[in-house]
């Protein structure tokens, strides 16, 4: 009598397709995380800027300059910094010696120092946001204060060129201390101040101007004195005589003594 029972002969066989579908599905990974990994070792570094790049957060290597760049994956990181010119205005708010509020807007012109990002990441700024605030103003607001409370709000006024240069050179010394950042120029403009001073600065710009002239006409006083003088001792009785003798027509009856000799003067044509 044949059996109703099916002999079980073994576990079930996979359908034909699905390996074929797992190797693809395994090939497609590999691949995907291949170029993911090389994806992240390649990096582009844009132009005006240098990256920074640590491992495992510690600043390993020199700062990459601009083109293509590699990196470790998962273990290197790149952190992008600015070395474009930056130009920055100021407000600012400062006391003068004379103890008189101005206020006014310093445009300061810096640039990082591109062999100078490795030891800012790793002491001071993570990010280009963060140069300005901890570096730069720090420095700016300082030489500022320095310099206007150094002088009287007249001066200021009156002499505003040469009070920026002094705000610039003083940054300048400030920053060149740290060596993070180069100053390229600064402009000091819209200058505000009380308007009862303003009468004051007119008056002192109007006496300098008054005093420049009188200093002017003075030395032109001097130097045609100076002429008048040498003038006066390079003319001997010889030289007086010839003048003379080259203007004289021969008419003239009276004319000079000779030098040297009788100082009465001579008659041509009366005897003498």
């Amino acid at each position: 009598m044949e059996s109703q029972f099916r002999r079980v002969s073994g576990p079930p066989g996979r359908p034909p397709g699905e390996a074929g579908l797992t190797r693809g599905l395994l090939l497609g990974g590999g691949l995907f995380a291949l170029l993911l990994l090389i994806s992240q070792a390649i990096f582009i570094v844009p132009a005006g800027t240098v990256a920074v790049i640590t491992t495992l957060g510690k600043v390993t290597d020199p700062p990459r300059t601009a083109g293509p760049n590699l990196k470790l994956p998962l273990l290197q990181q790149a952190y992008s910094f600015d070395i474009k010119t930056q130009v920055v205005p100021e407000k600012f708010a400062s006391l003068t010696k004379d103890l008189q509020v101005i206020e006014a807007t310093a445009t300061l012109k810096y640039a990082l120092k591109p062999d100078k990002a490795g030891d800012i990441f790793a002491e001071i700024a993570n990010d280009n946001r963060q140069i300005y605030p901890r570096i730069v103003q720090p420095s700016l607001l300082k030489a500022l204060k320095a310099v206007f409370s150094q002088n009287e709000l007249v001066t200021i006024a009156s002499e505003w060129g040469s009070i920026s240069d002094r705000v610039e050179a003083r940054v300048a010394d400030e920053l060149k201390r740290y060596g993070y950042v180069d100053v390229q120029g600064l402009d000091l403009t819209g200058l505000v101040i009380a308007e009862e001073y303003r009468s004051a600065i007119e008056e002192k710009q109007i006496a300098e101007q008054r005093l420049l002239k009188a200093e002017t006409e003075v030395r032109i006083a001097e130097e045609e004195a100076k002429r008048f003088q040498t003038l006066s001792e390079s003319l001997s009785g010889e030289v007086l005589y010839k003048l003379f003798l080259d203007k004289w027509d021969g008419k003239t009856s009276v004319v000079p003594g000779l030098p040297g000799g009788s100082p009465v003067p001579v008659i041509v044509n009366g005897g003498r």
